[in-house]
């Protein structure tokens, strides 16, 4: 069983190359390529400040890059669950993010799309606590939607 596995992990690198696999962050990859090269238009909202911040945490943050990418986000509560009174006990928070990415040399557009992902959050005791647990699940879905576009810029054919 030991030889088999050792020549099953000897062989993975050499079927990953036969399938034209290239790892995001060698030479020539889209992590090297992207990294500190693309300049995020300025947010306008909160979420789009947080986005803007999660891709720039990722990818650094440029100054005069090779790439500009705009990003719009909306987002949208609905109400999951309510007790017995008629109250309002846990909320979804539901956001979209479209992204464009353009090449500054020749102002074409590389890559655009839209990501779309959501968070929950519980209403507590208090309005304080409440507010808190809300931005908090902003917070995390601007994580996860700053994250696929990520995912979407690195696996992108950007040529």
């Amino acid at each position: 069983m030991l030889s088999f596995n050792r020549r099953a992990l000897i062989c993975l690198p050499l079927a990953l190359a036969a399938c034209g696999f290239t790892p995001v962050y060698s030479t020539g990859g889209n992590g090297t390529r992207l990294q500190n090269n693309i300049l995020i238009d300025d947010p306008t909202t909160e979420s789009g400040y947080l986005i803007t911040r999660r891709i720039e945490e990722r990818l650094g943050r440029s100054v005069a890059g090779g790439y500009r990418m705009a990003v719009s986000v909306t987002t949208a509560q609905e109400d999951l669950a309510v007790d017995r009174e008629g109250d309002i006990t846990r909320f979804n928070l539901l956001g979209n993010a479209d992204y464009t990415l353009i090449d500054n040399t020749t102002g074409r557009i590389v890559l655009s799309g839209t990501v779309d992902n959501f968070t929950g959050y519980s209403a507590a005791d208090t309005t304080v606590a409440t507010l808190a647990a809300e931005q908090d699940a902003l917070r995390r879905l601007m994580v996860l939607l700053g994250d696929q576009i990520i995912v979407r810029l690195l696996t992108a054919d950007l040529t």
